[in-house]
């Protein structure tokens, strides 16, 4: 308990974006041409995605949720601004409206050109964006016993950051994201040498260019010393990674507090995150303990409750509450 607040204590947000033509509304590979203008700061640095029609801004870790906040504004206003003076517009949204003519993998990158190589039409044209949120811990085996505790939640943070919309779908992204090998719920892991021996199988079968790559939503960083939750679409606003932020903090933080979660069946989970890119909060979603529909409202009324201690002990409740109200 004592160790709770170095568990979860720091936090920081990874935002992509899609560059758009301003005339047309189709995203541009011009990726390049904007992170020519921008420096990185204190507070973020600045990042070329696989996709020539993105751009990444990654914040530095904050202990405060409003901190990170104004992190996340003066990024996006700084790579707004850059874009604007290439003639670009910005846009967070999980996939593009209207998606590239030209090839998007233009980088010499010689990983991009790997992950090319490996995929082929499946990364051809994917544009999705996401908001991974990174979440300290003092080790990895703490990490483990992190992923364990959140996997029957992470169905419900896809709901709550469903940012778009196509094909009938809350979250598109998602199922375009599901074609990856090994995408979705992570298993249970006994601990880092057994998450370490899962991924180095999945290298030598050839489903991962490498140990640093899992298509996982959520997985051990393998360069920073947290658990990265990459469930989430691209935040529509600054308080929608906010509560990404704050919600993904606190199950953290749950999870070092001992607080144990029940079992769940892996193929519950999968149909939780397919109800979540169905339907977002605006339908039902799974509850993976019962195993049957339930409102995806109330899902998310259960998480509050469930990280209520840990977000009470930071003073952040009521801040997330008004972020929930807003969302909702």
């Amino acid at each position: 308990m004592a160790n709770a607040p170095q568990c979860a204590d720091t936090v920081g947000v990874e935002e992509e974006f899609l560059l758009v033509d301003t005339a047309s509304g189709r995203t541009s590979v011009r990726a390049e041409a904007v992170l020519a203008r921008l420096e990185d700061t204190e507070l973020t640095q600045f990042h070329a995605e696989l996709a020539g029609t993105q751009v990444e801004a990654a914040t530095g870790p904050c202990t405060s949720i409003t901190a990170l906040g104004e992190a996340l504004r003066e990024a996006r206003a700084t790579l707004a601004k850059a874009a604007a003076e290439a003639g670009l517009g910005l846009l967070s949204r999980g996939t593009a409206p209207k998606p590239s003519k030209q090839p998007i993998v233009t980088h010499d990158n010689p990983r991009f050109r790997r992950v090319l190589d490996t995929y082929a039409g499946v990364v051809e044209h994917y544009e999705a964006c996401g908001c991974h949120v990174h979440v300290g811990v003092p080790d990895r085996e703490t990490g483990v016993r992190v992923l364990n505790h959140v996997r029957p939640w992470l169905p419900t943070l896809l709901a709550v950051s469903a940012n778009s919309p196509d094909n009938g779908y809350a979250s598109w992204r998602m199922v375009e994201q599901s074609r990856f090998p090994g995408s979705g719920v992570p298993p249970v892991f006994t601990g880092a040498a057994d998450y370490d021996a899962h991924v180095a199988r999945m290298v030598a079968c050839g489903t991962l260019v490498d140990g640093a790559q899992s298509f996982w939503l959520a997985r051990l960083s393998p360069k920073l010393p947290t658990v990265e939750f990459r469930v989430a679409d691209a935040a529509a606003t600054v308080e929608d990674a906010m509560l990404q932020a704050a919600l993904s903090r606190a199950l953290v933080h749950t999870a070092c507090r001992g607080v144990q979660s029940r079992p769940v069946r892996d193929d519950v989970c999968a149909a939780a995150v397919w109800a979540a890119s169905r339907y977002g909060l605006d339908g039902a979603g799974v509850d993976p303990w019962r195993e049957c529909r339930v409102p995806a409202t109330a899902l998310l009324e259960e998480l509050v409750e469930h990280v209520t201690p840990a977000l009470a002990e930071r003073g952040e409740l009521t801040l997330v509450h008004d972020l929930v109200e807003r969302r909702v």
